[in-house]
């Protein structure tokens, strides 16, 4: 069980006596694992100390090293000197305690100092500089990279979270320890969150349960992550958490016999097999058991498999051989077997896992894994961990970790703002993925509902940008086919290809959505400063101001949102990235709620209300593929984020709904005079199924001068009538009236229709 933040603070002196010499850190009697095994020790309030810290860093730091420390701490100890946390606790305490979580991992003398430091720069005003003078570069930028930003004039409390986020995930991308750190702090001040008041509880706890759960997890920190997940639900629902802690209490005494005769019966087992291994049974977190409630629908006493078992063998071959064993004394479970040692996992994590039939009927999950793949399984990335300045020197769990957080830097660059920056990087953070292949057999890991454009980006930003279209073993298939285990994915590429902003609605990956929107703010940059000064212009004039602004005013509101240019705010209007009404209100505010000085010419008002479609805008504009919209339906527009404006005929299902949902981003649109290109609509016919009809249509189609772009069939249940549907290209609705009627007069067509979704 993981401790609660009370644990912190009432736990008494066995709290810091040594465990006994055991087989199994962590187990009872009954060989079940109550907390985690190697997680740190929670230490109770006023015992932390730079004695218990040193006693730990003497273990692997040198005396050199050490000396370093010790100054470190007599700095933070002067900065914080009177300062007390809530609890009433000496602030030290803190720091010390964050640096002893990070001596737990054997982070290096630099990442201890920033611990104790880590809070001098944000707390105390101490400037980046005199951190340089008395403790070097390294450390510095370490504290720098964990201090929040001292800009605050953000316009909201979430751009300033966002805002702190970016930065403390690119230091992180240049040095790992910087994240590690803030665990290490986020987990202290989860600990001891008791104490503050409810709002601002649930508030951490949200924001630990969805930021900082998901970064420990993506690092394999599963000690960390198991813990502030528990932490984050016991304070996002305490009485759920309470509820259920006491009916695993109950479940603890009630399974014991099931519990011990499972492990004898395999302690037995892999001893007859001359296996040499450590078995222990491990108690599912609270936050798991309540997971998989919610999400299977079950009650408490529903979930078997509230306790599992962990076999530790001493060597890789022997992974297999226990398996093979344990599987010939109870029954395996068909299709709840995971190999993670032969493919690991995103965060390198690795072994096998099967579900067996036990006594009683009962299902088992075992856990087989070598003491090396444990040490990473609890550790992640911090395993072992020796700071290398070179890519060659680290572990292949280190490189990997690296290449990602590299991402990171590639997502930055393509990102406008901190907001989407934090939302790609969350989409990264997802702990389901899905393995595939390169055509070469080289194993690439994407995020669960992955597509093949997810995986061109994965590649390289070049491959993704230049996609035409995909194999997926070996067969054709769509760009938004969402990938699967196993998948060997092949991509076609043409260097005229550019990428679509319909890929936007099915991309899963951080990469690949930044990449993709990076392209169309650059490539299309015309067109959507176009776009954002009709949409402005419209909003002006509902104000009763005049588009023209003075150049005082538009210096005003430059300032106040941001944007460098009066084209990049345009721009950002284009693609849908800021709002026109709110921009203009925004500009009546500026100018004191009165309207602008100039006469307002109402003809150009409604010249420029509403927006004109002329359908040669790029990719700006575009036609939704729901409906279809062709010249003379009505139409309405709406504002997507960074996808400009999508154009849906006013009677669009699809658009009601989205309207309800969304209101202030639909806008009046209007077709233009001079419509010089076709548009797509579909049709379908119900037909006689008789010899050359499909030929026969096909030529009326012709004669009616529009073009097909896609025939599709579908046969009834009685076959004796079809259903054909086809694709084509026409000037208007008056257009598309003479070829319905045309094609209606073709033998063996019984009904047409235009197809709206």
């Amino acid at each position: 069980m993981t401790p609660t933040p009370a644990d912190t603070t009432s736990a008494g002196p066995s709290a810091l006596a040594p465990r006994p010499a055991a087989k199994v850190p962590g187990a009872n009697a009954s060989g079940i694992a109550t907390s985690a095994p190697s997680a740190p020790p929670v230490l109770p309030a006023g015992v932390a100390s730079i004695s218990h810290l040193a006693e730990k860093l003497g273990e692997y730091l040198s005396p050199a090293e050490l000396k370093k420390v010790k100054e470190a701490y007599r700095f933070s100890d002067e900065m914080h000197l009177g300062q007390v946390r809530r609890s009433g606790e000496p602030y030290i305490s803190h720091p010390i305690a964050v640096a002893e979580i990070c001596a737990d991992w054997k982070l290096d003398a630099q990442a201890i100092m920033a611990a104790l430091l880590h809070d001098v720069m944000e707390d105390q005003d101490v400037k980046k500089d005199e951190l340089v003078e008395r403790f070097g570069a390294p450390v510095a930028s370490l504290v720098d990279g964990l201090s929040k930003l001292e800009k605050i004039e953000f316009q909201s409390q979430i751009e300033a979270q966002a805002e702190n986020f970016r930065k403390m995930l690119l230091a992180m991308a240049s040095d790992v320890r910087v994240i590690l750190i803030k665990l290490a702090d986020r987990l202290h001040n989860m600990r001891t969150l008791e104490v503050m008041a409810p709002a601002k509880k649930r508030r951490i706890a949200s924001e630990t349960m969805e930021v900082y759960v998901p970064i420990a997890h993506r690092l394999g920190l599963n000690n960390i992550y198991r813990e502030l997940q528990d932490l984050s639900f016991s304070h996002l629902y305490p009485l759920r958490y309470r509820t259920l802690a006491k009916a695993v209490k109950a479940a603890r005494g009630n399974r014991r016999e099931v519990v011990k005769k499972i492990l004898e019966s395999v302690k037995n087992t892999l001893s007859m097999a001359e296996i040499e291994a450590e078995v222990y049974g491990r108690e599912k977190t609270l936050y798991g058991i309540y997971k998989k409630m919610r999400s299977k629908r079950l009650s408490f006493s529903q979930v078997l498999d509230v306790y599992g078992f962990r076999v530790v063998v001493d060597s890789f071959p022997n992974c297999y051989v226990a398996l093979g064993t344990l599987h010939s004394l109870y029954k395996p479970m068909p299709g709840k077997f995971k190999d993670y040692i032969a493919i690991r996992k995103l965060n390198g994590y690795q072994s096998l896992h099967t579900t067996l039939i036990g006594p009683y009927g009962t299902p088992v999950e075992f856990q087989i894994r070598t003491q090396e793949m444990h040490r990473t399984a609890e550790s992640g990335v911090a395993a072992h961990w020796l700071y290398k300045n070179g890519d060659s020197n680290l572990s292949d769990l280190q490189q990997r970790t690296h290449a990602w957080l590299q991402s990171l830097l590639d997502i930055q660059q393509q990102t406008g703002d901190s907001a989407e920056f934090l939302e790609h990087v969350k989409v990264d953070l997802f702990p389901d993925s899905v393995y595939v292949f390169t055509p070469k057999s080289k194993i690439i890991a994407l995020p669960r509902g992955a597509t093949a454009v997810d995986f061109a980006y994965s590649i390289h930003t070049g491959i993704g940008d230049h996609t035409v279209s995909v194999k997926i073993n070996n067969e054709t298939a769509p760009l938004r086919t969402e990938l699967r285990n196993g998948d060997i994915v092949e991509i076609v590429t043409d260097a005229s290809s550019r990428p679509s902003p319909t890929w936007l609605s099915f991309v899963r990956t951080g990469k690949a959505r930044s990449a993709i929107r990076h392209h169309l703010r650059t490539i299309n940059l015309p067109e959507s400063i176009v776009l954002g000064q009709q949409l402005l212009a419209q909003a002006l004039l509902n104000l009763s101001i005049h588009p023209e602004l003075p150049a005082l005013l538009v210096e005003r509101l430059l300032n106040e949102s941001s944007a460098k240019s009066l084209d990049e705010l345009h721009a950002d209007i284009g693609i849908g990235k800021r709002m026109a009404a709110l921009v203009a209100r925004h500009l009546f505010g500026l100018m004191g709620g009165e309207s602008a000085s100039a006469p307002i010419d109402h003809n150009s008002a409604a010249e420029l209300d509403p927006v004109t479609i002329c359908g040669s805008e790029g990719v700006s504009v575009q036609l939704a593929p729901c409906c279809l919209p062709i010249p003379g339906d009505q139409i309405i527009g709406q504002l997507r984020r960074d996808q400009g404006l999508l154009v849906h005929t006013s009677d669009c299902s699809l658009a009601k709904r989205q309207r309800v949902k969304e209101p202030d981003r639909w806008i009046a649109v209007r077709w233009g005079l001079e419509l010089n290109r076709r548009f797509d609509c579909r049709i379908k016919l119900l037909i006689n199924n008789e010899k050359g009809i499909l030929a026969r249509v096909a030529a009326e189609i012709g004669e009616s001068d529009a073009n097909i772009t896609y025939v599709g069939m579908d046969e009834d249940k009685e076959h004796v009538l079809h259903q054909l549907r086809f694709t084509v290209q026409v000037k208007d609705r008056v257009h598309l009236a003479g070829l319905l009627r045309n094609v209606r007069r073709v033998s063996g067509v019984n009904r047409i229709l235009r197809e709206r979704s």
